[in-house]
């Protein structure tokens, strides 16, 4: 599984970067400006990411941006829905209408902070990532 973490959080990317590393490849990023480049280089070194997880309190593009313009350039491209990122939002930002607004813009899932590593693993085996 190749992972893409947007977290601008040094602690926090340290975590999900330790946590998610034990199931493959992650490549961290500190902003949404960073993850949406990184997403496209992987697109086009034809080494997609399987996921994304975003924060969504990042500086130069929020994880809202960043969802949605992922998820535009797969249109663009013309990715079929089974070959898609599986994007999740990771932050502390737990009321409904946050959570609504990521799962309109496309994200799979919604983890709140602090993240809990079995909720999540759950998460990723319903997936089928792990």
């Amino acid at each position: 599984m190749r992972t893409l973490i947007a977290e601008d959080d040094f602690a926090s990317r340290k975590f999900m970067l330790k946590f998610l590393s034990k199931y493959g490849e992650c490549d961290p990023t500190v902003d949404g400006m960073e993850a949406v480049d990184a997403y496209l280089m992987g697109l086009e070194a034809d080494m997609p990411y399987d996921l994304v997880c975003l924060d969504i309190m990042m500086p130069k593009l929020d994880g809202y941006q960043a969802l949605k313009a992922i998820r535009d350039i797969e249109d663009e491209r013309n990715i079929p829905e089974n070959k898609r990122a599986k994007i999740i939002m990771t932050t502390a930002l737990n009321e409904g209408a946050n959570v609504n607004r990521a799962f309109d813009l496309g994200c799979v899932a919604y983890a709140g902070k602090p993240i809990d590593q079995a909720k999540f693993e759950n998460v990723l085996r319903k997936l089928e990532l792990i």
